[in-house]
């Protein structure tokens, strides 16, 4: 790990007020405390996801889990004792076959969905509010053994409308005759097409109220490019709305980190820190995974994935790929054994389905302790929120004890709470540090600066 020479540095703000779950879209049903983190080390944050806490690009939160409408367990698999299951083979099998092949299967996708990025994050707070660094995550490229596999994969043709084969069984009864298309009314067109039209209409509205001459040559409907597929990179920019606040939130959720890049002689090669795992075919970016590498282990952050591509349940397919990544760092840094995949949601069955990569454990949300997740889902189906421990007598082993210790940043001074609150004579913050040093633990609180204004 880096030299003891760096902080990680957060602000604070609590978890009073309920906001809309995205599993059961209760409105004022999910509850979390949050805490924006300017910058962390890697360790800080590996012993935070280990009390249940998770980062939403900068923003750290935790579900406050006796009272939130759709608990959240941290859930964390094995690597090195994983057996993938009939279902994980059968994608791999479809993977392979569309790599030799280079055909997309029709039908919905059988795997995960993509966690929509309003599901996993906590509530919003107001940029202006804070003053965040910036902290740029490496981009590793792909591992030569996924190259090989995006470069050996055939083109993929072009969609096109197709008339079934003159032998096909009809499925309906034959409809009557009838006088054809109407020659007065246009032909139809791709609804990508339609949507190409409208955004430069709008563009064009948008140039014209703010009185801004653009003299061009009038630009087509329908470029001559229509039929190529677009890379990840261009259907994001077509798809986002012109908004700048919008480039932003993208921003901060899928780009902005506040890991500290760190290199150790006894860690992986690469390092730790945040990285995004790029999936290429024949050249295009098809998908990208966020994913943290920390001291013990590799944490999922997000996928996102160009939706032509969604029939090959690349999520499974990049869960697979990030556990043989593991595999492969585990050679390199013997601690780093465990693949963190965010929360398991048992409440919310279509989130249930992180619990098919076993042997995994869950995190018990009163001692903190990992337990298997079959010891866990009896007492799951009885209540969506349950201490998963069986030892009736276990208690968190990294409580608070003296918050006088827990340090803080005040004045560009690093202090004790203690010192600070001396300094701060009728201080009544004091109710709000003790929160937030019970929920990240006496170690934590003792390494990571509380900003006091």
């Amino acid at each position: 790990m880096a030299a003891g020479s760096s902080y990680s540095i957060v602000e604070y703000f609590g978890g009073d007020d309920g906001y809309r779950c995205g599993y059961c879209k209760n409105e004022k049903g999910n509850f979390s405390h949050g805490m924006w983190s300017h910058t962390m080390t890697v360790q800080d944050y590996q012993d935070l996801i280990d009390r249940g806490w998770r980062r939403s690009g900068k923003y750290v939160y935790k579900p406050i889990m006796n009272k939130t409408c759709c608990p959240q367990y941290t859930i964390r698999c094995h690597v090195l004792k994983f057996q993938p299951s009939k279902s994980h083979k059968k994608n791999l099998k479809k993977m392979n076959k569309f790599l030799s092949v280079g055909e997309i299967p029709e039908g919905q996708c059988d795997g995960e969905p993509m966690d929509s990025a309003c599901q996993e994050r906590g509530p919003e707070q107001d940029p202006s509010q804070l003053s965040a660094s910036e902290v740029e995550g490496p981009i590793i490229a792909p591992t030569p053994e996924k190259e090989a596999e995006t470069n050996s994969a055939a083109p993929e043709p072009p969609r096109q409308e197709s008339a079934p084969p003159a032998n096909a069984k009809a499925s309906h009864s034959t409809p009557a005759p009838g006088v054809g298309a109407d020659p007065n009314r246009p032909l139809c067109r791709k609804a990508k097409d339609l949507r190409k039209e409208r955004r430069l209409q709008k563009e064009q509205r948008r140039q014209q109220e703010v009185e801004v001459p653009t003299p061009s040559a009038p630009t087509p409907t329908t470029p001559t490019t229509s039929n190529q597929p677009k890379s990840l990179e261009d259907f994001l920019s077509d798809t986002s709305p012109d908004s700048p606040l919008h480039r932003l939130e993208y921003r901060r959720f899928l780009c902005d980190s506040p890991l500290e890049a760190e290199m150790s002689a006894e860690g992986p090669e690469v390092g730790y820190g945040s990285f995004h795992q790029q999936y290429w075919l024949d050249g295009r970016l098809i998908a990208v995974g966020v994913i943290d590498i920390l001291p013990s282990c590799v944490s999922s952050v997000y996928l996102y994935y160009h939706p032509d591509f969604s029939n090959l349940s690349l999520g499974v397919y990049s869960a697979l790929r990030e556990i043989a990544f593991i595999r492969q760092l585990q050679k390199q840094s013997p601690k780093l054994c465990h693949y963190y995949l965010g929360f398991y949601i048992h409440s919310c069955p279509k989130m249930r389905y992180k619990g098919q990569y076993l042997p995994s454990d869950l995190l018990c949300p009163e001692t903190f302790t990992w337990v298997p997740i079959e010891q866990c889902v009896p007492r799951l189906d009885a209540s969506a929120y349950a201490r998963l421990t069986q030892d009736g007598q276990a208690v968190d082993a990294r409580a608070l004890r003296e918050l006088g210790r827990a340090l803080v940043l005040y004045r560009r001074t690093v202090m004790p709470y203690a010192a600070y609150a001396r300094k701060r004579k009728g201080s009544s913050d004091e109710q709000e540090v003790e929160q937030y040093a019970q929920l990240i633990g006496q170690p934590c609180a003792e390494r990571i600066l509380l900003y006091r204004a």
